[in-house]
């Protein structure tokens, strides 16, 4: 396994995850919302035209919410991971590791250069350093740098 790898693309993916949290919540709210106006069906009553009826809908309702729940919980577990591994970085790392994966945009290395008041190949250095420690921090020895 490459860890180094590994790494970046949970940096890579932190912010989309951060998002991922608020929306399961909206979306666990509006299942649960929608499961209270599901209303009890008679048992002699069939469903019509194709559609889904009232027991399935109830079914169907329980089973995304909890598949939800399990979600949540496991993305709340990465974020939590991440946040770790990120919280052993100095301010500088974090800001490096920041600006080239998690913010990513054309002339952050410049922008690093004139923050750091460095040349470009001593921002790449502290990125791969700052990489390094990330790495480590989350894998423990990563062997495959």
């Amino acid at each position: 396994m490459n860890w180094k790898n590994e790494a970046i693309a949970k940096l890579a993916n932190y912010e989309a995850s951060l998002r991922a949290l608020d929306n399961m919540q909206d979306e666990l709210a509006r299942l649960k919302s929608e499961f209270v106006g599901v209303r009890a069906q008679a048992a002699d009553q069939l469903p019509r035209n194709g559609r889904e009826s009232r027991g399935d809908a109830a079914l169907s309702n329980i089973v995304h919410r909890e598949e939800l729940k399990r979600a949540l919980k496991q993305t709340k577990l990465w974020i939590k991971t991440v946040e770790r591994a990120l919280s052993v970085l100095d301010p500088e790392e974090k800001l490096v590791l920041q600006r080239f994966y998690i913010h990513s945009s054309k002339g952050n290395v410049q922008l690093l250069c004139t923050e750091l008041g460095v040349e470009q190949t001593s921002v790449y250095r502290r990125r791969d350093n700052a990489l390094r420690r990330f790495t480590t921090a989350l894998y423990g020895a990563a062997e495959n740098w």
